[in-house]
């Protein structure tokens, strides 16, 4: 899909976005970079980060850092490697996650759910904790956390990824107020599917399920959401924080 691009000035920040290195993340890159961010891909996949690095690099500077984003000391060492190479952090796109097996909560292997909690949530929680000191000393900072439809409202057969969205919003929420003083702001978005590599995890039967739920009839483009993720983090958006952006393409019913 060829989407026209509204201008958005970015230049002289740094940004972090976590599972850059493919889907909304690449797309999300892609999109700061063209609007004069430098940026610090921080993905598990380091053969991957590099490449996706190396693809982007004609559009600005792009730096590849390998990071499990589930585990503190990974994301204090990314933290540092990334303000050594692009001096601070000014905005966080959280955008690494998983979707987790598709199972009925009676059935649901107890080391999935708390695999997918433990990245989807606690690495928000840690992504977020490593960059807010440095955001609130120079009093500013945009982040961004990418949460999900399923978080409203449960998708069944779902109920780790829609469990760790939901807490996705209410941590965002939580902390946008904590630093609503300051010129730091921090919000969350809650896409419907995007056909990214996340599909790989599951089933057909849920791909259509999850189709038939989109009153716009298909899934969301990744360019899309990078349109919306990048005015969040710029400082024209010097209002809104502790806000939930919709982008299920007419599914949430709040």
């Amino acid at each position: 899909m060829s989407i026209p691009k509204n201008t958005i000035n970015l230049n002289g920040l740094s940004a972090v976005v976590t599972g850059g290195a493919q889907g909304i993340g690449f797309a999300v890159a892609k999109r700061l970079l063209e609007s004069g961010a430098s940026v610090a891909l921080w993905d598990m996949n380091a053969d991957l980060n590099r490449a996706a690095a190396k693809a982007l690099a004609p559009l600005g500077k792009v730096v590849p850092v390998s990071c499990n984003i589930a585990d503190w000391e990974s994301v204090c060492g990314a933290l540092a490697e990334t303000e050594a190479a692009l001096d601070k952090v000014d905005l966080l796109v959280n955008s690494a996650g998983i979707a987790g097996a598709n199972a009925t909560v009676e059935d649901y292997d107890n080391a999935e759910f708390r695999r997918v909690v433990e990245i989807n949530l606690m690495g928000t929680y840690f992504t977020n904790k490593a960059v807010v000191t440095g955001m609130k000393a120079r009093n500013f900072g945009r982040i961004v956390n990418i949460a999900s439809i399923a978080g409203k409202e449960g998708n069944p057969n779902a109920s780790a990824y829609s469990a760790s969205k939901a807490a996705v919003i209410g941590f965002t929420k939580s902390l946008g107020k904590e630093l609503a003083g300051c010129d730091v702001a921090v919000n969350a978005v809650t896409p419907a599917a995007a056909r990214t590599a996340i599909f790989d995890q599951l089933t057909e039967e849920f791909i259509a399920y999850m189709l038939s739920k989109i009153p716009r009839n298909r899934f969301l483009e990744v360019e899309e959401a990078a349109a919306m993720i990048g005015w969040l983090v710029s400082p024209e958006n010097s209002f809104t924080t502790g806000a939930v952006f919709d982008l299920s393409g007419g599914r949430a019913t709040y």
